[in-house]
């Protein structure tokens, strides 16, 4: 099941395949612009950010900028690609390191596995916490599509595609579609009560929330 959420092939549902799909190769330049965008548009939003900005604070120009991404829309979905990319490696190194793998989503799938599931969707919680740190300005994805809007902009895609893959992981941990709709609400409300919340303890109470529905779950 983690290498069904990881690879792209022809397997791969087609609303997860936005935010699986490759990163381009780039240039020094091309990093540097890309880089520098996406720490602008993190920050201070995509609406407000222009390649001016962006090419200046690389150390290049616009032309180089619209040479390497074609236009500011594209450089805005690949923000977003990369981070979800980066977030994926984060989380997915975070359950490597505590020894989960696909055989035990397999045993979710079958049984109840009560303790060991717990601790693994508590993981996410716990990379959560560790991946936002000191980033105050909350969900990149949902700060882009609250500026975007359900458009044809090419971000798009990528920002319903995150949230669908972190919806079905927390499916195949839960292996119950139902718990896993209550785990990735929680997720997203914590993601929003450590930021724009300014709660230090949204992932102490997120997790005590956890094991709340894990254990409603099993009781049932």
């Amino acid at each position: 099941m983690l290498q069904t959420l990881t690879r792209l092939d022809d397997t791969t549902p087609e609303v997860l395949r936005p935010v699986l799909a490759p990163l381009p190769a780039m240039t020094e330049a091309g990093t540097r612009l890309l880089d520098a965008a996406s720490d602008l548009f993190y920050r201070r939003g995509v609406r407000a950010v222009g390649v001016d900005l962006i090419a200046e604070t690389a150390g290049t120009t616009k032309k180089t900028l619209y040479d390497r991404f074609g236009s500011k829309d594209a450089l805005v979905a690949l923000y977003l690609l990369r981070r979800a990319h980066r977030w994926r490696e984060h989380l997915l190194a975070r359950l490597a390191e505590a020894g989960v793998t696909d055989a035990d989503l397999a045993a979710f799938e079958g049984g109840p596995e009560g303790r060991r599931r717990e601790n693994v969707v508590l993981l996410v919680f716990d990379a959560l916490e560790t991946w936002m740190g000191a980033q105050l300005r909350g969900c990149a994805f949902v700060n882009a599509y609250a500026e975007l809007g359900d458009g044809e902009h090419p971000a798009v895609p990528v920002i319903r595609a995150e949230k669908a893959w972190m919806r079905t992981l927390f499916d195949a941990l839960a292996g119950d579609p139902g718990v896993g709709a209550h785990l990735h609400l929680l997720y997203e409300g914590t993601l929003v009560v450590l930021t724009a919340g300014a709660d230090p303890d949204a992932a102490v109470d997120a997790r005590r929330c956890v094991r709340a529905v894990l254990a409603g779950a099993q009781a049932q």
